[in-house]
């Protein structure tokens, strides 16, 4: 948060001594900046505490597997392939991305999506793809669906998957952060959690749990968006649901059906008296499409 006048930051960005990597011939910052409000709306690094804890032996699976990596938080640096024993670095990249988020100048609060996807950053000397001395390895990634880094192809880190936080920017705090997007699938039907009760998940945004994110539309009363990705909705095809909720609280007030997944930001305007909300939507049967609603 910066002052749109001077630049200057809102609170205070402070400079804290970071982890120095070991990669030959890298340079590393000894400080790195830490704003200091608000607080960050997706989890950052990767820690031990991230791994999925459906049942304890999913959670032992998980910390047997994100053993072989080098963990740690915000900043931690790259390693080189191999080093101490370990394939890379794991860590969260992004939560947000390029729809942004939805401010409300009424109230002074922003409404951001956020998604969380796992990467894993392991440099290596190979001589036949770069002159460069150490280039990535390759990036595996794993999202809602259960692609990646997964345990019994769950995804390694529980859920929420996908959130909408609103940001209180008067104060610099999360006001309150709430799954969204429908629980996959692939983890609804899942052997290992038949019998358990599972809330709803969130999902990453973007259609098929791309990495491109989802937007948000911020009117008088309420916060819009559509699931990112596409589920088996009741009369058996696949689909996707647009939310409503109330913009004070985060309690969902209605949906209904969209034949795809969000793939954009919901757009409003009035016509004729009447209010209408345009969503782009696609889906890996159907072309992309703008699809229009008419409020009552």
């Amino acid at each position: 948060m910066f002052d749109r006048k001077t630049g200057e930051p809102v609170w205070p960005i402070e400079e804290r001594p970071v982890e120095q990597g070991a990669v030959p011939r890298e340079w590393y910052s000894p400080t790195q900046p830490f704003p200091t409000r608000p607080p960050p709306v997706e989890r950052q690094g990767f820690l031990a505490d991230y791994v999925i804890d459906f049942t304890p032996e999913l959670k032992a699976e998980a910390l047997a597997l994100i053993s072989k990596y080098k963990l740690g938080p915000l900043y931690t640096p790259p390693i080189v392939c191999g080093q101490d024993g370990k394939d890379g670095l794991l860590f969260i990249p992004n939560g947000p991305n390029w729809p942004g988020g939805s401010y409300d100048p009424d109230t002074g609060m922003l409404y951001v999506y956020s998604h969380t996807l796992v990467r894993v950053l392991s440099m290596v000397n190979d001589p036949k793809r770069s002159d460069m001395a150490y280039i990535s390895a390759g990036a595996a990634s794993e999202d809602g669906g259960g692609g990646g880094l997964s345990v019994r192809g769950l995804p390694i880190v529980k859920p929420p998957w996908g959130r909408i936080t609103a940001v209180d920017l008067n104060k610099g705090e999360i006001a309150w952060q709430i799954a969204h997007g429908e629980t996959p699938d692939a983890v609804k039907n899942h052997p290992a959690l038949k019998g358990l009760t599972i809330a709803r998940t969130g999902r990453p945004g973007g259609a098929g749990g791309s990495s491109g994110g989802i937007g948000t539309l911020v009117t008088k009363t309420l916060v819009i968006s559509g699931e990112g990705g596409t589920v088996a909705m009741p009369d058996g095809q696949r689909g996707a649901m647009l939310r409503a909720y109330d913009k004070r609280t985060g309690a969902e007030l209605g949906a209904v059906a969209m034949p795809g997944a969000q793939t954009g930001s919901p757009m409003t305007y009035m016509w004729g008296g009447k209010q209408y909300i345009v969503v782009a939507t696609s889906a890996s049967t159907r072309p992309g499409e703008l699809v229009a609603y008419k409020l009552p």
